[in-house]
């Protein structure tokens, strides 16, 4: 029994040098899910998206990449997807601000992230009643003769545009406060004693450091943004301005039953996104990429 126990010794021992103990092993479970419900969907269906009904193998690309009706999704989902991430940007940051200074700001903070708790179908239910042609919105222009007629937001690109910026402007908020108030006050604080104005300590102090971490909010946003679907079926008009490739995709596979374009269709999708990503991370390395905190903690 003491040779088994050494050996076991020695075996966490050199396990523990190569970096596995027993706190690496509670990843496994993790990393089983990650295989289960990512990796092995994304492995079959890019070897579907090169099995096509006729053809060789890169048939449905081609396909794809020569009907300028199908090539145009992308960029409509481009259209939606970066303004939603630009103005939740923009939106988000003197909100966030403003809520470093506040001295209880659980309450504002709940309010804004509500949306989150919603769901994207509720917010684009309550969105069709309220910016409608009969909606409350375009009765209010009229009564205060902002407007001749009803307005129409929705079955259009504001709609979605509305919905999607509703739903994912929680998300870039709660990252956006969080790297503010990870930037230690005592940076602002000396700017602000050697005569530093308000927007100079901004432009000088926070955007610097905020950078790198905007980078990593417009990444999170923009993936939520491109992959609109609900929004751009109950909000937009799927089978004209608003159709975005996710529709595209989802139509191939389960209005055509072409399951191998399908899959294609979500592929490209994919690699449009991928490249933004690496498009966005690559510019990020251009910046600063320390530690925000200065001697804070």
């Amino acid at each position: 029994m003491s040779d088994r126990a050494a050996e076991r010794h020695g075996l966490r021992q050199q396990l523990a040098l190569n970096g596995i103990d027993g706190v690496t092993l509670l990843m496994v479970p993790a990393l089983l899910l990650l295989v289960a419900v990512f990796v092995y969907p994304f492995l079959y269906g890019l070897w579907l998206s090169f099995s096509p009904k006729e053809g060789g193998a890169l048939s449905n690309y081609a396909k794809f990449f020569n009907d300028p009706f199908q090539v145009n999704t992308i960029w409509t989902t481009l259209a939606l997807a970066l303004p939603v991430t630009i103005v939740s940007l923009l939106v988000s940051v003197p909100i966030a601000m403003r809520v470093r200074l506040m001295r209880n700001p659980r309450l504002l903070t709940t309010i804004l992230v509500l949306p989150v708790s919603l769901g994207t179908v509720l917010v684009a239910q309550g969105l069709l009643n309220y910016l409608g042609p009969q909606g409350w919105f375009s009765r209010t222009l009229m009564l205060l003769h902002l407007s001749n007629g009803p307005v129409r937001l929705t079955h259009n690109y504001w709609g979605v545009f509305a919905s999607l910026l509703i739903t994912g402007f929680p998300f870039t908020f709660l990252l956006t406060l969080s790297y503010i108030t990870g930037i230690d006050p005592a940076l602002e604080q000396a700017a602000a004693t050697h005569g530093a104005g308000a927007w100079q300590r901004f432009r000088h102090i926070f955007v610097p450091l905020l950078i790198p971490g905007w980078a990593v909010s417009f990444l999170l946003s923009f993936v939520q943004s491109f992959a609109v679907f609900p929004s751009a079926v109950l909000l937009g008009a799927p089978a004209g301005p608003t159709r975005v490739i996710s529709v595209a995709a989802y139509q191939a596979a389960f209005e055509q039953y072409d399951y191998s374009m399908g899959s294609a269709i979500a592929m490209v999708m994919a690699a449009v996104q991928l490249l933004v990503v690496l498009v966005v991370l690559g510019t990020r390395t251009l910046f600063y990429r320390g530690s925000t905190s200065g001697g804070k903690g």
